[in-house]
């Protein structure tokens, strides 16, 4: 192991940088402003208008999408793929700023808000309207169910006093439950509306809570066509039949073959318990967008940036210590302390006057990817701002020949994915929220992430990882990140091969708005928790680490034999370890020197200030007489090279 990556991956870096210079077979042309939906989008003064119009027409390989600088869309971007050597490109045109996509609701206005009571502002909310029925339960509707890492049980049809209905039963529960070990797979509902509500009868013979619903294709790449979840007064299933409704919305991504009804219950289902499930039918729905807020709010976001809320809970099966820390109740106690209220869509918050008369801009960010990839390849992004989304910036699996090139991605996650359980009493721990800027998930191939700049992210800025996933051939090069829980993170369980993380400069992890407000917070630019997989090639070389909260490096596992780390330059204070070394329970925090000597990595490193030209302004370029000018493996300065300009016009707070 020389530090270097493969003859293979740098061909493969070769192949990506060059993808912008193939030639295009048609050009597209989007403005939020003047675009008309109904036009040809062939030309700027034939713009179409929104996102969903991209989302929906054929956008063949070579094809290039340019969104006009200045413009902002509240949409998701569901990319086109293209082919080998053919991408689809997302691109800019015009000037000004860079065309921003968002995924939150603007709450700016004092008529958003209205006081429910003393101190306590809520937006507005509404019910969905309920319209014609679209599906119907058949004679032929089946179930069947996965049971996996120890889960043992069955699926069956049932018949109970004239009735047909299906059981899904746990006899034996497994060491490390977690929600896809129990999957329940029900009848094909394809073609469903943007909007619906599926109804359902449910019982159990031992009550236990149920949050989810999915209607998604129940093979590779698991495509999701509809995501919906059951009221909180509707969760805990008890042993009488029940009636619920589920508000179901599409994913914005159309699936290669019909979805199936599907639940995930590895997670809550009691040993020796039954679930028994009755559909009744899906209905089409209608939300009003300016009325009520369909998502989870993980982003109460003032002033862009100025202020920020603290998130709070209510769970009723929330009963173990620490309760007045993260507050079983709504617990809004301080000011723009704020709860999500999936009953009537809508968010509270704590303040004394009216939170639109206080601030100029009140963005609420919702739960939701701003550009959703799965199963996506040969794509190249550059030049977009993505911003306020309470999922990831960019983010799907299985992915393969993307280049995210000169994007800014900020101010993301924050929303709640799950509710961390005891493995042994079932009972809820806290709540996982997550976010991540760009995430490669499970088996991802020939990326090139570059020249971008990631800052207040929930979790990783950047990522690959995967359960039991191929990762191979992903380059980082040249971004600069700031503030971010953690710089970059991986972990995987099959097979990793050629990872170059290079010439990044990261700064002040764990040193933003989220670190104070997590249930864990655990501030490391490099976290790569467990590493299980068979890994070569994995090169972290080149870089600067700059201040963090906890420690620069946490490994659980010695996987030294596939890792190279050298010609990094660290900075931080004393009492911050640079490495967390070891399995759960028996780790070592290793200062520097330690760090160096015990673990025979970084020999070529250093730990030094780096002097950067003016960080006030986010200028994190080295001046004259740095520690890392010459410290790079070339014999040149670390950290990023191509710093990525500092746009006037352009908030980068």
């Amino acid at each position: 192991m020389n530090g270097r990556l493969s003859a293979t991956a740098m061909l493969a870096s070769a192949i990506f940088a060059g993808l912008t210079m193939q030639a295009v077979a048609a050009e597209y042309f989007v403005d939020s402003v003047d675009g008309n939906d109904n036009a040809a989008g062939t030309s700027e003064a034939t713009a179409w208008k929104t996102l969903h119009k991209v989302n929906s027409v054929k956008v063949l390989p070579g094809d290039t999408v340019r969104l006009r600088r200045g413009g902002l869309w509240r949409e998701t971007l569901v990319p086109h793929s293209g082919e080998p050597g053919r991408p689809v490109t997302y691109t800019t045109y015009g000037s000004g700023v860079k065309p921003i996509l968002q995924q939150s609701v603007d709450c700016s206005r004092a008529e958003d808000w209205y006081e429910v009571e003393p101190g306590i502002w809520s937006t507005r909310g509404s019910e969905p309207a309920v319209h014609e029925q679209v599906w119907r339960p058949h004679d032929g509707v089946r179930f069947n169910g996965t049971f996996q890492n120890g889960m043992e049980g069955s699926v069956r049809k049932i018949a109970e006093d004239g009735c047909d209905f299906w059981r899904v039963e746990l006899t034996k529960r497994g060491p490390k439950p977690a929600p896809h070990l129990i999957q329940v797979w029900g009848p094909e509902m394809a073609d469903l509306p943007a909007t619906a509500i599926l109804k359902l009868r449910l019982r159990a013979s031992k009550p236990f809570p149920l949050s989810g619903v999915q209607i998604m294709m129940p093979h590779h790449p698991w495509t999701l066509s509809h995501g919906g979840g059951l009221k909180p007064d509707d969760q805990k299933i008890g042993t009488d039949w029940r009636e619920v409704a589920v508000f179901l919305k599409s994913s914005g991504k159309t699936p290669s073959s019909k979805p199936r009804f599907h639940m995930s219950l590895g997670d809550v289902m009691p040993e020796g318990g039954a679930l028994d499930i009755a559909l009744v039918g899906v209905w089409r729905s209608e939300v009003d967008p300016n009325a009520s807020i369909d998502a989870d709010v993980g982003l109460f976001l003032c002033n862009h940036g100025e202020k920020w809320g603290v998130k709070k809970f209510n769970n009723p099966e929330w009963d173990v210590p620490g309760e007045e820390k993260w507050q079983r109740t709504i617990g809004l106690k301080k000011e723009l302390d704020f709860w999500y209220d999936p009953d009537n869509r809508r968010v509270l918050v704590r303040h004394d006057e009216n939170p639109g008369k206080a601030y100029k801009s009140i963005e609420l960010a919702v739960k939701k990817h701003i550009v959703r990839q799965d199963g996506c390849h040969d794509i190249v992004y550059d030049g977009l701002w993505l911003r306020y989304g309470a999922a990831h910036g960019f983010g799907g699996g299985s992915t393969a020949n993307l280049v995210i090139r000169n994007c800014d991605i900020c101010w993301i996650g924050g929303g709640l994915q799950t509710w961390m359980r005891d493995a042994k009493t079932g009972k809820i721990r806290y709540p996982v929220r997550y976010g991540n800027g760009i995430e490669f998930w499970a088996d991802c191939r020939n990326h090139l992430v570059e020249r971008c700049r990631l800052w207040e992210i929930y979790d990783a800025a950047v990522t690959n990882q995967g359960r039991q996933s191929d990762e191979t051939d992903i380059v980082w090069r040249d971004n600069v990140i700031w503030n971010s829980e953690f710089s970059y993170e991986y972990w995987n369980a099959r097979m990793t091969r050629n990872v170059l993380f290079e010439h990044n400069t990261c700064v002040d992890a764990g040193h933003g708005w989220a670190h104070a407000q997590r249930p864990d917070p655990n501030g490391a630019h490099l976290m790569y928790y467990s590493n299980r997989a068979a890994t070569t090639n994995f090169v972290v070389r080149d870089n600067i680490f700059c201040r963090t909260t906890e420690w620069t490096c946490l490994s659980v596992i010695d996987w030294r034999s596939g890792l190279v780390h050298d010609h990094n330059l660290y900075w931080n204070e004393e009492s911050v370890p640079v490495m967390r070394w070891g399995p759960w329970g028996r780790q070592k925090s290793l200062p520097w020197a330690d760090y160096v000597k015990d673990l025979q990595m970084d020999l070529h490193s250093a730990f030094a200030e780096p002097q950067f030209v003016d960080p006030s302004r986010r200028d994190y370029r080295l001046r004259p007489g740095s520690p890392g000018l010459t410290l790079a493996s070339d014999g040149g300065p670390v950290g990023a090279r191509n710093m990525p300009g500092l746009d006037r016009d352009q908030s980068i707070r």
